[in-house]
């Protein structure tokens, strides 16, 4: 299994993300995931640099490959300007670049007023998005007169020998089976088996399984707690509202609900090598390939050094 490294745009100013990407290449990590935001998604969080600014910058300072974990290419940017986008970052960074995809949040996508489509339009949005991006990638002129998108007399001058893998995220059932359709990869931060199962049984065969988690390194799990409680407790926010609440504001009160116990089911918190290693254990137990941990709170040298010393080594 390959471990990679998740860098939060929501929590870690540009200065912050640069240094972890460094640091996560020296410590033994493999890959690197980065989130695409344009608010966090609490004020507690506080960041939320533009992440194709951040993907230039990542392929000065360091070699490892760089997944968007997700992008959004639907409502906020229309995917013709995604797919020069990541033309460009998988010309920067040696085609060793993946275009992670979703349907995206009302938190980011509803910044212009539009109205937030139900979850089955926002699947369409989505796919026909990937067929736009697809399209400008074979380096021609393009003219699409699609169900959302019209593109006209666009081409990509700026292009890597070979166009990124898109991989896509999904979580229903409905998701799911579009990603085992259309992606050539598939993203998700649950270690489900069922999930991995259909994506495979549904036409993903062999395609690579990206999966993430979060951890809180600290000195003790209760400080570890503490930490994810203060900077992520939308972590414990049920069902279908991470995807339609529309501002931090919102999610800070739907985090009111969220105890601070419940941060030790959705985040490794602490020191232990052995809690990592088991996290890790059940994304390979549910078939995925490569698995990001994603470090909240100010000590993610220590979580560097913890995998470089203890948790790494282990695995290989």
């Amino acid at each position: 299994m390959k471990i990679g490294y998740f860098l939060s745009s929501e929590e870690y100013t540009p200065e912050e993300l640069l240094e972890q990407a460094r640091g996560a290449e020296q410590a033994g990590f493999e890959a690197l995931w980065i989130s695409d935001h344009y608010h966090p998604w609490l004020d507690a969080q506080g960041q939320s640099p533009f992440v194709w600014s951040m993907i230039g910058a990542l392929s000065q300072v360091c070699s490892l490959p760089v997944t968007t974990a997700v992008t959004c290419p639907t409502v906020r940017i229309h995917p013709a300007v995604i797919a020069q986008a990541a033309a460009t970052s998988a010309v920067l960074h040696g085609g060793r670049f993946v275009l992670g995809v979703g349907t995206g949040e009302a938190l980011n996508e509803h910044i212009f007023g539009d109205a937030w489509p139900q979850a089955d339009v926002r699947l369409e949005l989505l796919e026909e998005a990937v067929e736009v991006l697809r399209e400008l990638w074979k380096g021609g002129f393009v003219n699409h007169h699609g169900k959302h998108y019209t593109v006209e007399h666009a081409r990509i001058y700026t292009l890597p020998d070979t166009p990124p893998p898109i991989y896509v995220s999904g979580f229903g059932p409905k998701a799911i089976d579009l990603a085992a359709r259309i992606g050539d990869g598939y993203v998700s931060t649950m270690p489900d088996s069922d999930m991995v199962r259909r994506f495979r049984e549904n036409g993903g065969g062999d395609k690579p399984c990206q999966g993430g988690f979060k951890a809180a390194y600290a000195d003790s799990e209760d400080e570890g707690v503490r930490i994810a409680y203060e900077r992520w407790p939308n972590a414990g926010v049920p069902g279908e509202l991470s995807q339609v609440l529309p501002s931090p504001r919102h999610f800070e009160q739907a985090s009111e609900l969220v105890k601070p116990e419940m941060m030790k089911e959705a985040f490794v918190c602490g020191n232990s090598a052995d809690a990592h290693l088991e996290m890790i254990d059940r994304y390979a137990k549910a078939g995925f390939d490569e698995v990001y941990v994603a470090n909240t709170g100010p000590h993610y040298q220590g979580l560097f050094d913890l995998y470089q010393r203890e948790v790494l080594p282990r695995l290989r």
